[in-house]
């Protein structure tokens, strides 16, 4: 018996269970399968009737799980509908989605008019079967169309364009992106096919092609991917999608594979705002040596900017009489030119630098590595002329160490961007900075190469250290100069690390960063380099206190380095002292500062903390001490979701646990697994380490663990049941993890020296975390 379905969903499993099966060979096999399927579905339904697709099916671009967008095209067949249920019903019941209308070329041209998803829909217009004539009469009039309106509906494309990158991100720096809609996803390929329909702008280039073959790729190997475990077909490449992915296109793992999407991203993304400056150039914003004129002058005025360098049309080009072939510093002027004036580089003005500059000389002389400085300085507007220069291919050419971070993925929550653009945007963020250090251009430098070891085998900063060691004499940096270059790399965690998880009135912590910057200037530098990194990575990575501690650490030591005394603990404020003098129990809260008195008893910490994270607060950092035969508290908090709660709650809330009435356990719980976070990461083991020379006073617990509401609870809880008293504690959130420290003392008070008791604290707080 023949299938009801025609082998349609047969055909389509066989195709999807072939994994060798990849890439055009299967967007051409759907393509065939479902055309051969439709075609007999639809039959010879006679002349005025016809049936198109558009969309992917259209443009020959079907994934597994796409939708069938269909069109049944007549010319006034009375009984069109008996044709179109002949045709729908046996769609439906293959359960394939299905988008369907059925329209006279007048209707469907009508509906284009309003509806600018349908007007491009239209563009892919193709015949699948039936009367041929009349398909070549939709797609012809259609294009005619869509080039008269030209003047309004690209406006209202381009519209579309950037709403949809607004709201969707970019798929070059993205953890999971969209591969359809994101800003230099396969929809802004579709808007340039678009433009070139409007005869307004080329079909898109070889390049643009190549990219979107690797999106289409990804998007069909993802779609085999769900669509093969049951799951709903979607077009965002989720992590745990990503190593599948990877596999089956024959990427080495899934780094590659993200590598190969972000460059695919941002060559469309790059090729998209060419084209869209060339066909509606909105008057920049000008600036020249660091000046602000409104004055844009005619079209084919020509402005100096630099020597062989103007401004003509909105776009930097070369002087007539500049000759590339003997200036191989006019890479770097124009470059600086560019984002001085914040205006984009004429494409072909780069393609003649490209054919025409020679190699800089090594070291660079003097106006080179001065013309890259002062690229760097121009802050947010040297971010677009590096991508210029990055796809034109010249970057690598001044920096070869660049193509290993190129489009590098950093597969976590923390960061926002690939490493190479992190570290413009970090140079874009230093350069905001510079007036606060004594050096700027090696700020500027320092920014841009701190992350540079990671796109090489080993320890970032190790590799870093050795990649700069070696790049910075080439730039024409004397040996100074590269020794504080190298020390920036080396350290470029330092401050961060240590202000947050470091107790900072412990002498021995400003003792030891002291002696790891060892200098003025490079703490100097390393100050600013901490904020524009932070920046650079991300909103969580920065906060007014995380700055504070920061703050505090450098002038501790500053002031060592210096040979003057260091600011001593900070005390108490007054209200703080009276509520330590006046109550046997009381908590009180100023801003995101809350102290708490109660009776000294084990596990007060972990009460404590439990009962933040039940109103959903985090923990920042947290002090503790004895005072008038009481134990203080003094946490930093910050909610996790909204406002900071109602504080009477709070107390109300830790007085009851305080009596027992308040069974903490299972309420974190159910908390935590209300609050888990859905965005999936790669689980990695929580790992515990005591460090002895950090303190001279107490031994230091640090601990790494997947963040989660009550994670901080049940840390504390482990360490009161060992026995172990919680000096301070330092909480940081990086992304999905938590790095917490925690200075702790034995039941001697001092260090904790016993094997055995160091045994069971590690193994107590593992546990803790299972």
């Amino acid at each position: 018996m023949p299938e009801l379905d025609g082998g349609v969903l047969s055909g389509r499993a066989a195709l999807l269970a072939d994994v060798g099966l990849t890439g055009p060979a299967l967007r051409t096999a759907l393509a065939a399968l479902y055309d051969g399927w439709l075609a007999g579905l639809l039959g010879n339904p006679g002349p005025g009737v016809a049936l198109v697709a558009v969309g992917g099916l259209g443009r020959c671009q079907m994934a597994p799980g796409s939708d069938l967008d269909l069109v049944l095209m007549h010319a006034g067949v009375d009984d069109i509908g008996k044709v179109a249920d002949a045709l729908w019903y046996p769609i439906w019941d293959t359960g394939l989605d299905l988008d369907h209308s059925v329209r006279t070329v007048a209707e469907a041209l009508a509906v284009a008019a309003g509806d600018l998803k349908a007007a491009l829909g239209l563009l892919d217009t193709r015949h699948i079967a039936g009367d041929a004539g009349l398909s070549a009469e939709l797609l012809t009039r259609t294009r005619a169309a869509w080039r008269a309106g030209a003047a309004t509906r690209l406006p209202e494309l381009r519209t579309a364009v950037l709403e949809r990158a607004a709201s969707e991100g970019e798929v070059a720096f993205l953890l999971e992106p969209d591969l359809k809609s994101a800003r230099g996803g396969l929809r802004d390929v579709h808007a340039l096919q678009a433009l070139a329909a409007a005869q307004v702008a080329d079909p898109p280039g070889g390049q643009v092609r190549a990219a979107a073959q690797v999106l289409l790729d990804v998007r069909g190997e993802l779609h085999r991917s769900t669509a093969g475990a049951g799951r709903r077909t979607v077009d965002r490449l989720l992590l745990q999608e990503q190593d599948a992915v990877a596999a089956a296109l024959s990427y080495a793992d899934a780094d590659a594979l993200m590598a190969a999407v972000s460059g695919a991203g941002r060559v469309i993304a790059y090729a998209g705002d060419t084209t869209w400056r060339r066909i509606s150039p909105a008057p920049p914003r000008r600036r020249l040596l660091g000046r602000r004129t409104g004055r844009t002058g005619a079209a084919g005025e020509r402005r100096p900017l630099a020597d062989d360098v103007v401004a003509q049309g909105g776009e930097v080009v070369l002087a007539r009489d500049a000759d590339p072939s003997k200036d191989p510093v006019l890479v770097l002027r124009v470059a600086q030119a560019a984002a001085w004036a914040d205006l984009p580089i004429a494409p072909h003005t780069l393609a003649r630098l490209v054919t025409e500059c020679p190699p800089l000389p090594v070291p660079w002389p003097r106006p080179a590595l001065d013309a890259f400085v002062g690229l760097l300085a121009a802050g947010g507007p040297a971010v677009h002329v590096f991508e210029a220069l990055d796809q034109a291919g010249l970057l690598v050419g001044l920096l070869p160490e660049w193509a290993s971070v190129r489009s590098k993925p950093q597969r976590n929550s923390y960061h926002r961007f690939t490493v190479d653009r992190h570290l413009v945007e970090a140079a874009a963020a230093a350069a905001g900075l510079t007036r606060r250090v004594a050096r700027p251009d090696l700020l500027l430098l320092g920014a841009l190469l701190h992350d540079i070891g990671k796109g090489l085998p080993g320890d970032h900063t190790v590799v870093g250290m050795r990649v700069v060691a070696e790049l910075a004499p080439r730039l024409g940096l004397p040996p100074p100069d590269v020794d504080v270059l190298v020390a920036m790399v080396e350290h470029h965690l330092l401050l961060p690390d240590v202000a947050t998880r470091r107790d900072l009135d412990d002498p021995a912590t400003a003792r030891a960063v002291a002696d790891a910057v060892g200098s003025g200037q490079v703490l100097e530098l390393l100050h600013a380099l901490s904020e524009a990194d932070a920046a650079a990575t991300g909103p969580a990575a920065w906060s007014s206190w995380k700055a504070g501690l920061v703050d505090s650490l450098v002038a501790r030591t500053a002031a060592l380095l210096a040979g003057t005394p260091p600011p001593g603990p900070a005390p108490l404020a007054d209200w703080q002292e009276r509520l330590v003098a006046g109550r046997v129990f009381a908590l009180q809260a100023q801003d995101d500062e809350v102290t708490v008195v109660a009776p000294d008893r084990p596990g007060l910490l972990g009460l404590f903390t439990g009962v933040l994270a039940l109103h959903r607060l985090d923990v920042r950092s947290a002090s503790l001490f004895p005072r008038n035969g009481t134990a203080v508290n003094v946490c930093r908090v910050a909610p996790r979701f909204g406002r900071l709660p109602d504080w009477t709650v709070v107390r109300d809330d830790l007085r009851r646990a305080l009596d027992g009435e308040l069974d903490l356990e299972p309420m974190l719980a159910a908390r935590e697994a209300a609050y888990a976070p859905r965005l999936f990461l790669p689980p990695l083991s929580a790992t515990v380490h005591l460090v002895d020379d950090a303190s001279q006073t107490a031994t230091v617990l640090e601990v790494r663990a997947a963040d989660a509401l009550g994670v901080l609870h049940r840390i504390t809880c482990a360490l009161a049941r060992c026995g172990v008293d919680v000096r301070t504690a330092h909480i940081s959130t990086l992304g999905a993890d938590v790095v917490d420290a925690f200075y702790l003392v034995g039941p001697d008070g001092g260090k904790l020296h016993d094997p055995v008791l160091r045994d069971d604290v590690e193994r107590s707080v593992l546990a803790a975390l299972r």
